[in-house]
């Protein structure tokens, strides 16, 4: 088991330090051990803050939990996760989410329709262009969704010396899981879930994903947040405990 752990500075918009607290954060959290360093995307982009955060430490894995897949193409993903794991020496990991249909249509002017199928064809189509770059082959690929037939030597970047990075999904709904066990190497799991749902829901439908790409659960990872109170002083723990109520309400009110 691994301990991971948030960049601070951009988690929340009341977060001091923006960008220039990654750096600092980065380096206390591999200082301290934990095993890897997770952005998310609320107010900020999940991305930037791993260009810094590779600087300081040198040993965590830094992903992003997650970044929202259908506010982008494959090719914008495919081109942040092959400059990402090359610029991270191999420990980037790609955290992928559909978010909610109101966000995509209305936050961020997206389609929005079949989010499993979608998901699957776009990180199918990620791996495709990841594929194309690392071993040359022609790119050609045609789904339901997505199509991507031209690659020019002038807009490839080349074969990434440490390989594609690890792509994780963060899945709730049993279709989703589903996906996740078919086309990625790890799942994020929601911090409501139980363990009997984790154990009656998840893992049964990601063995089922998992099967169709000739692959069992020790070839996949899973990913466990959490609601976490803590601080050195009691007004710090109180701030936090606020926080977490928030989060857990704005949870609870999402449909």
């Amino acid at each position: 088991m691994k301990i991971d752990g948030g960049l601070t500075g951009l988690t929340t918009p009341a977060d001091s330090g923006g960008l220039a607290a990654i750096g600092e954060s980065a380096r206390r959290l591999e200082e301290a051990g934990y095993a890897g360093a997770w952005t998310a995307e609320t107010s900020h982009d999940p991305f930037l803050p791993h260009m810094l955060a590779a600087e300081h430490p040198r040993r965590i894995e830094l992903g992003t939990s997650i970044a929202v897949a259908f506010a982008r193409n494959p090719m914008l993903l495919a081109n942040l996760g092959h400059d990402l794991q090359r610029y991270t020496d191999g420990r980037f990991i790609l955290g992928l989410g559909t978010q909610i249909r109101p966000h995509i249509t209305k936050r961020f002017s997206m389609e929005w329709s079949r989010p499993a199928a979608r998901m699957r064809e776009m990180i199918s189509a990620v791996r495709a262009i990841w594929t194309t770059w690392n071993e040359g082959t022609k790119l050609d690929f045609r789904g339901d969704f997505y199509r991507h037939t031209l690659m020019t030597p002038f807009f490839d970047p080349g074969p990434n010396e440490y390989g594609p990075p690890k792509v994780f999904l963060a899945a709730v709904g049993p279709l989703m899981c589903e996906v996740a066990g078919e086309v990625c190497d790890g799942l994020i799991c929601h911090a409501f879930s139980t363990e009997r749902y984790l154990r009656e829901v998840t893992i049964p439908a990601v063995e089922r994903g998992l099967e169709k790409s000739g692959r069992t659960l020790a070839d996949f990872e899973f990913v466990g947040p959490g609601f976490v109170v803590t601080g050195e002083t009691e007004e710090a723990m109180a701030r936090a405990a606020t926080g977490v109520r928030q989060q857990i309400a704005f949870y609870g009110s999402t449909p």
